[in-house]
């Protein structure tokens, strides 16, 4: 295969499964699980993986729950899954490029998804409250209200593992 950058292809993957309602975080687990097995391939063309280890390796505790989520991932064109039925000889898996280069790109304007001084994105389908935009919106009345403060309970300082020197230890818990 074709020279595949880690960092471009994990983001243009992630910004796929973000796209994609079909997927839960079982797919996502083992489609990272099998992208760390191709890296540790060098990124070859095809790849044979152990069904143990990949299970291990995405934290999959059901065989089929596994093998649910690796046709899915198949059918759904993340990656090509050709079983062997041989235990002797792993399955067959080849990884599809997902915009490594800048010409394949997934997200092409990827520089909109950031802002210029590093905030973190926030959603605009609802907005934020904040207790400035509930006291403009009138739900918090202050005047009447009554601020009781709760007596803040301490721990003792002492030593509460302390044991006696006279201990006899054949006696009986």
């Amino acid at each position: 295969m074709e020279d595949v950058n880690y960092i471009k292809h994990l983001n243009n993957v992630f910004v796929q499964f973000s796209k994609d309602s079909r997927l839960n975080p079982t797919h996502i687990s083992l489609y990272v699980a099998l992208f760390q097995l191709w890296n540790n391939n060098f990124f070859k063309e095809e790849f044979y993986i152990n069904r143990e280890e990949v299970m291990s390796f995405s934290k999959i505790g059901s065989k089929s729950t596994y093998h649910r989520c690796i046709k899915e991932l198949s059918y759904w064109k993340y990656l090509l899954y050709v079983p062997s039925h041989n235990p002797f000889k792993g399955s067959r898996i080849k990884m599809f490029n997902f915009g490594t280069s800048d010409g394949q790109a997934l997200y092409p304007n990827m520089a909109e998804m950031r802002t210029s001084d590093g905030q973190a994105l926030v959603s605009i389908s609802k907005p934020i409250q904040t207790l400035k935009n509930k006291l403009k919106q009138g739900d918090l009345n202050f005047e009447n209200s009554e601020i009781k403060e709760k007596p803040i309970a301490t721990v003792p300082v002492g030593d509460n593992l302390k044991t006696t020197a006279d201990k006899n230890y054949n006696d009986p818990l």
